[in-house]
């Protein structure tokens, strides 16, 4: 299922300016050099960020850092007056923005102002939450907000497993929140936000996949996804995790019987082409699997970021990765290409 429906993709393509589009065009076929030559080139700026709104998470979820309180590095807030400096210094060839890396968005007071501050920059604007927040009145925030994309983490249609995986969460608070959501969409007339139920696939709730499709089709969300879930020790899998069901897994088993991540790793990635992550307090790291901000590209206090992007620790990442992508920690559980959507 491709990953825009017909209104979704409609409303992004309202947002592309001749700009944009000249930027991701730069990027795409400097991407496309970079794989034909095997030697970096850069140009252009990111079609797509991460920016993440807060470390903070009232789960407990056994495979994230946040949920298990795991971080090395700081925990915080995204301040506002530092996003608005940020947006303003790449929104002109910034195309879609997520407000998301670890932690629950709506913990962050000012989430929302930031969201609405993107959307009068014409950016298509995109978040995921547990929605254990979305009461009635934030729920119709929301939709006035202007957020274009709402992504809804649900990993059981019964309260028993969704709470195997979702240590601490109330499946009922899922559910009213997205019926809250849906109600005020409605109730405002606006096509957004696009929301879908994102369904992480694990062993202990894969027998539920159709349950969740017929959930989700009561509640009239716009879509379902089903990921694969990242597992840190997927050889032992200590928690039980790995579904059985391999479409839905992120892992294969080799000739020995040992298990491989589906992707490979292959020296190329356009994702560090194309997108980046800002944590909460500024600096720039490769992608969403460096959770830790381990790979530390640079400062957005200390340094722009356009400046930031064409720097020499960015540089040296992206001839590390085309080169011996293998020994790049963070690559080692990559999933990209294994979601499935449904309607």
């Amino acid at each position: 299922m491709a990953y825009f429906n017909l209104n979704d993709s409609v409303n992004l393509l309202k947002k592309l300016t001749l700009k944009r589009f000249w930027n991701a065009a730069l990027v795409y076929t400097s991407y496309s050099i970079t794989r034909l030559i095997g030697k970096p080139i850069q140009w252009g700026y990111p079609i797509s960020i991460s920016f993440e709104p807060t470390t903070s998470c009232n789960l407990r979820c056994p495979e994230c850092p946040s949920g298990l309180r795991a971080f090395t590095r700081p925990t915080g807030m995204l301040e506002q007056s530092f996003f608005k400096q940020t947006i303003d210094d790449i929104y002109k060839e910034l195309l879609y923005l997520i407000f998301y890396f670890q932690g629950e968005p709506y913990l962050n007071p000012d989430f929302l102002p930031m969201v609405q501050y993107a959307h009068q920059k014409g950016i298509y604007t995109a978040t995921s939450t547990n929605a254990h927040y979305l009461t009635d009145a934030k729920a119709k925030e929301t939709v006035e907000s202007g957020l274009d994309r709402l992504i809804i983490s649900i990993d059981g249609t019964s309260q028993e497993v969704y709470e195997q995986y979702r240590i601490g969460g109330k499946l009922e608070k899922v559910i009213e929140g997205a019926k809250n959501i849906v109600k005020w969409k409605k109730a405002l007339n606006s096509k957004t936000p696009f929301v879908f139920f994102q369904f992480l696939v694990v062993k202990p709730n894969e027998h539920q996949i159709e349950a969740i499709k017929k959930l989700g089709a009561e509640i009239g969300v716009d879509q379902v996804r089903f990921k694969t879930a990242q597992v840190y020790d997927f050889q032992n899998d200590p928690h039980g995790l790995v579904p059985t069901i391999e479409k839905y897994s992120r892992y294969k088993k080799d000739k020995t019987g040992n298990r491989q991540v589906k992707s490979g790793l292959s020296n190329h990635c356009w994702k560090l082409w194309h997108a980046n992550v800002i944590t909460w307090d500024g600096l720039v790291v490769p992608c969403c699997f460096d959770k830790d901000a381990t790979h530390q590209l640079g400062n957005l206090h200390t340094q722009s970021f356009k400046e930031t992007w064409n720097n020499s620790n960015y540089k040296q990442f992206r001839q590390e990765l085309i080169t011996s992508r293998k020994n790049i920690d963070i690559c080692a559980n990559c999933s990209e290409g294994l979601s499935v959507w449904e309607d």
